[in-house]
C-alpha cells in the first residue's frame, strides 16, 4: 500500500429517500469533478420536516481523495 496523502472536502447530499442516497448522491456528484475519492466519513444528518413528516434528508460528509503524483 502507498504512503499516500489525502485531502478532505466536505459536502452535503439531500434526498427525500434515504439518508443512504443523500450520501450516494453528494459522492456521484462530487466524483463528476475530483477524481481518487477513497473515503467519506459521515459527520452530520439532518432533515426537513413537513408536516409532521420527514420530507428531505440532508447528510453532511467528508469525502477524502488522493492528491495525484508530481511529474
Amino acid at each position: 500500500m502507498p504512503n499516500n496523502i489525502y485531502k478532505h472536502i466536505e459536502l452535503t447530499g439531500t434526498s427525500s429517500t434515504s439518508i443512504e442516497d443523500a450520501v450516494h448522491r453528494a459522492i456521484a456528484r462530487a466524483s463528476k469533478t475530483i477524481r481518487n475519492i477513497r473515503w467519506m466519513q459521515i459527520t452530520e444528518t439532518r432533515g426537513h420536516v413537513e408536516k409532521g413528516k420527514v420530507a428531505q434528508w440532508q447528510v453532511t460528509i467528508k469525502a477524502g481523495f488522493t492528491l495525484d503524483d508530481q511529474k
